[in-house]
């Protein structure tokens, strides 16, 4: 098939599916409920000791001596997370792919959320780097240097522009944030600090009521377009799912996302079964089993059905594998080594 052929092709179907993406805004607007109004939403100052306070000294003091609990380990976990969601506006560039909100304050749905979307997520870097800060436990200039060069650096949800990928990249990146706060929460209320398992739940909450409404606009798309919504979540499964953060970059260790990684599913905060239950997951909440396709959307079905138990089968060989790594320095921590 000639090249040019196969580009008319991919415009009409971009074309289709952003069209789609028109067709479902009555969805959009039905789930900006979803978002919590200004005045009932948490901030960051909500969390941290007051400074204001005449008794801000022995705040401080109490919050320092509970993030002592922390162990290395996991705080090389909350800087890889804090760093990934302070690059926020390389996600909200991307995502303008559902809305293209040229004049930056359409009032249509899709606007809307992304604007809602993007102040809630702005909120997630700014109390994880408060916490950071005030623990005096981490290099703060090393991840300020990361967090500058992740940004810079850009980010590709590797979705080709289609409206339809991006659903799908959303929906599974929420969740999987929401999983991995959720478990550094946990983590942290075990080791005796409560305000870091209560800032990781707060986070987590807002993660959870952000996956619900992109699973739910890719359901929208799936009931009116069923072959063109499994063929998006073949083609993004098909690479893997790629990490927002996987550019991330101090300076000195050229991989130090790949690092990252390992210390996050050494902890079990983030693994390869986690992948494997979200993909598991959204095969079940989008009843991809259920749809009526045939031809190259029915293979899709079939590969998607069998997907999960592909990573469960690898996620023994990946742990004994991770075991065997030896320990990292990281600049986040002056060099100490994970």
């Amino acid at each position: 098939m000639a090249r040019t052929d196969v580009t008319d092709r991919r415009h009409d179907t971009l074309s289709q599916h952003q069209e789609m993406i028109r067709t479902i805004e009555p969805a959009v607007a039905d789930n900006l409920r979803l978002l919590v109004p200004i005045d009932k939403a948490w901030q960051p100052t909500d969390y941290v000791p007051d400074l204001e306070a005449e008794s801000w000294r022995k705040e401080v003091e109490r919050f320092r001596a509970a993030a002592a609990t922390i162990s290395d380990e996991l705080l090389v976990i909350l800087v890889g997370d804090m760093v990934t969601e302070e690059a926020l506006p390389s996600y909200s560039v991307a995502l303008n792919g559902l809305v293209k909100d040229e004049e930056g304050t359409s009032s249509a749905p899709w606007a809307r959320w992304l604007r809602g979307w993007t102040a809630e997520e702005n909120r997630h870097g700014d109390l994880l780097n408060a916490y950071l800060r005030l623990t005096g436990r981490v290099h703060m200039r090393a991840v300020e240097r990361t967090v500058h060069s992740l940004i810079v650096n850009g980010f590709n949800p590797e979705g080709q522009a289609d409206p339809y990928n991006l659903l799908v990249y959303t929906s599974f990146q929420e969740r999987a944030t929401r999983i991995s706060h959720g478990n550094v929460g946990r983590i942290a209320a075990r080791a005796g600090d409560p305000n870091l398992a209560r800032i990781c739940g707060v986070i987590a909450g807002d993660e959870a009521r952000h996956e619900a409404f992109y699973t739910r606009m890719m359901t929208e798309v799936l009931e009116h377009d069923p072959a063109g919504g499994i063929l998006a979540f073949r083609s993004m499964l098909s690479g893997g799912i790629a990490m927002p953060g996987r550019f991330m970059d101090d300076g000195r260790d050229p991989d130090l996302f790949d690092h990252f990684a390992i210390v996050a599913q050494r902890a079990k905060v983030y693994t390869v079964r986690d992948y494997a239950s979200i993909i598991e997951h959204l095969v079940t909440a989008w009843n991809i089993a259920g749809r009526a396709v045939t031809g190259k959307a029915a293979q899709a079905q079939d590969e998607l059905c069998r997907q999960a138990e592909r990573y469960e089968r690898l996620a023994d060989r990946m742990a004994a594998t991770l075991e065997r790594q030896p320990p990292v320095a990281f600049s986040w921590l002056r060099d100490r080594k994970v």
